[in-house]
């Protein structure tokens, strides 16, 4: 798939953000956040109805960017630090430069594309090159966007917001409020999340002594004791309602008598990646299951789903036992997403959340020191992707990036998107591309997923 960049410019807000908002503080959660990008891209199909000739494709894909571009420009109105740039881990300079916009045209139809949407086609839709996704925070733009036309019509947006600055649940608040306002709707529901709260610096205070970049190494150095060097690759495991099921009910256990369908497909994957990384190393490895918590549902009274920031922290694990069921798995998790209670949250919050974390973070690199590989997960289901309506209907499908062999130093990520309808899961696993290899032939993980089928299948099904 060819595409060709047409335009890289920078959609500023449209009116000035006034000059006592110009610096946004992050909060202390922000600080132990590196400058990643992680994407979402939206697939937009052309309705035939909307045509009378084939010369109106042209008219309507120019007229719908002018209006993604025009509508971006009124949203950073209200999310403003999202056109400005990072000074470093602890504010954004709210310059109103502007969110890095690039448009693009793809020399095909869409169709073509998600007939087999690998990883190496979609990264031509992603605004950011492998050299900028890991760089320096200083200087970095908060959002960018691709939006890439096709022959037949169709767009694909691709989306992204700086993890320095917020975690998915700010980047979903963004993307709705700026479909909403390019559908010009001004709803109860939607007036909520146009309207950013970003009071997260208030509330778990931001620190800049010794202790915390003390604290920051040793977290750095806990994430990244478990890389592996070597060439990346992501799949699509495709989990349907009925596989989901039966799942859940395999993984129920007395101690555990309803677990959800996240705890469950977290189950058999971190079984079956377990079973892989194991077999590599002819022994038995301790393996830390981690889990981004969304903390704003923990705190009491929970906190605005709209507040900004990265409300997330990570929950783990450790599997020891060479040969563990389901439901063993299911327990592991329940009872470590447990210790993420109110109280946890209320500790972070005001002069204290330094401390509280400090003990957190010290307990995590001392009583894990055992385990030798880490799975990392993020739910992204709660997010309402497929609702994301600009005015012409909502996206056939919502995907995340991938690797495509490059090499990197990583290890196993899972992220796991709703299906369009919502019934079932896409799990996007990324492994080094040997252990992938051999995961692509677990039998016990293919009695319930398929791996990379096409999105319009996916799509006629209900």
């Amino acid at each position: 798939m060819e595409v060709q960049i047409i335009s890289r410019e920078s959609i500023k807000p449209s009116s000035p953000t006034p000059l006592d908002l110009k610096t946004h503080k992050l909060c202390l959660l922000d600080q132990f956040r590196n400058n990643v990008y992680a994407p979402r891209v939206l697939y937009y199909p052309l309705n035939q109805d909307d045509l009378s000739s084939a010369i109106d494709i042209d008219h309507i894909v120019s007229k719908r960017l002018q209006l993604l571009k025009q509508s971006l420009s009124e949203t950073l109105v209200r999310f403003y630090p999202l056109a400005g740039k990072l000074t470093n881990n602890f504010s954004v300079d709210c310059n109103d430069e502007g969110v890095y916009f690039v448009e693009a045209v793809a020399k095909c139809l869409l169709n073509e594309l998600l007939i087999q949407p690998g990883p190496n086609l979609i990264n031509k839709l992603f605004p950011v090159d492998g050299s900028q996704q890991r760089g320096q925070v200083a200087g970095a733009h908060v959002a960018k966007v691709q939006v890439t036309s096709f022959a037949c019509g169709g767009l694909v947006i691709c989306a992204c917001i700086s993890h320095t600055f917020g975690d998915g649940t700010s980047f979903s608040s963004f993307m709705k409020a700026w479909a909403a306002t390019a559908r010009n709707k001004t709803s109860e529901e939607e007036a909520t999340y146009t309207c950013p709260n970003y009071d997260a610096s208030s509330l778990f205070l931001p620190n800049e002594d010794d202790l915390f970049h003390q604290l920051r190494a040793i977290s750095n150095a806990s994430y990244t004791r478990f890389f592996e060097t070597g060439r990346f690759v992501t799949r699509r495991f495709v989990f349907d309602a009925e596989a989901i099921v039966e799942l859940k009910d395999k993984a129920k256990s007395s101690r555990v008598q309803n677990p959800t369908r996240i705890e469950a497909l977290s189950a058999i994957l971190s079984r079956s990646i377990m079973a892989v990384l194991n077999k590599k190393s002819s022994s038995h490895r301790p393996t830390l299951l981690s889990h981004a918590v969304n903390l704003r549902t923990k705190a009491r009274p929970p906190l605005s789903e709209y507040l900004i920031g990265n409300i997330v922290w990570p929950t783990n694990a450790l599997c020891t036992e060479e040969e563990v069921d389901l439901d063993g798995l299911v327990w592991l998790l329940r009872e470590a997403i447990s210790k993420f209670d109110g109280d946890f949250v209320k500790n972070l919050q005001g002069v204290g959340g330094l401390i509280e974390l400090s003990e957190a973070i010290k307990h995590e690199a001392e009583a894990y020191s055992d385990a030798k590989n880490r799975i990392m997960f993020s739910s992204w289901c709660t997010f309402g992707s497929y609702g994301i309506d600009f005015g012409w209907g909502k996206p056939i499908w919502v995907s995340y990036v991938g690797l495509d062999g490059s090499i990197l130093e990583l290890s196993p990520v899972v992220i796991l998107m709703d299906t369009r309808f919502g019934d079932g899961i896409e799990a996007w696993v990324s492994l080094l591309e040997e252990d992938m290899a051999l995961l692509e032939v677990d039998k016990n993980l293919l009695e319930f997923a398929t791996i990379d089928p096409s999105p319009l299948k996916l799509a006629k099904q209900q």
